[in-house]
Parts: structure tokens; sequence; C-alpha cells
């Protein structure tokens, strides 16, 4: 199923991410022309990380029956160099629940190969755009 992506008419810039039968809004911040009525693209890219991250964490954790209480996940971004080719994301996990060391470390590891983090790291992106 595609992600439709439409311009809302309320808003200068803002735009609604149609995803299967959800509603996100999109939009840039009022020094870009837009209202702050939306995370950006920026946003959404760094928020498909931390919540990928955190999923798999939790998938992980009820399968091996490892005792995670809540999973919080703080992305914060460095895009200073995004125009020489770098972009930088510092991720911290917060893991609470009764959990040994040795749980920890294994959950941070599982974290580190979430499906969106391959996608952004190993991965190679070919994008095509077209005219309808």
């Amino acid at each position: 199923m595609p992600i439709i992506v439409r311009r809302d008419h309320t808003q200068p810039m803002r735009h609604l991410v149609h995803v299967r039968n959800h509603l996100i809004p999109a939009d840039v911040s009022g020094e870009e022309g837009g209202a702050d009525a939306g995370p950006s693209p920026h946003d959404l890219y760094d928020a498909a990380l931390s919540s990928c991250k955190a999923l798999t964490v939790l998938w992980y954790a009820k399968r091996k029956n490892i005792p995670v209480d809540d999973i919080q996940v703080s992305t914060q971004r460095d895009d200073s160099e995004e125009r020489k080719g770098v972009y930088r994301l510092a991720v911290t996990l917060h893991l609470t629940g009764d959990l040994t060391d040795a749980q920890r470390e294994e959950l941070l590891a599982v974290a580190e190969k979430c499906p969106v983090h391959k996608l952004m790291s190993t991965v190679k992106t070919e994008v095509t755009t077209t005219l309808e």
C-alpha cells in the first residue's frame, strides 16, 4: 500500500501523510515558511529510527521473556554537516525493569540491529521520482 501525502490548505505549508488508516501531519518551522503544525520530514526520519528501536527491543524482550517494564528512546540530531554528506543521530535507550546487566547489554545489541537502523546505515537506498 502506498504512502500518500496531500497538502493541507488550512496551513501555509502543512501536508497530511496517509499511512494505511493513519494520518500524520508534516510541516516546517515558521522560519521555513510553515506553522510548525507537525513534525518536519527530518523529524519523521529520526522518529522512524527511534520508534523502530523501541519496538524491536520490546518485541525481542517479549519473545525472550526479558522483564522490561518501560522503554524510552531519546534521539538527538546533529545535521550541521548534512550538506557535506554526514547526518548524525545519537540515540539513547532508557530501559526499566528488573534487568541484569547482561540483559541490558543484550537489548542494546538488539536495538543496534533494528530494521530502520540497518536501512539507514548498511543498505543502499535507491529513490526514483516521476511525474504523473
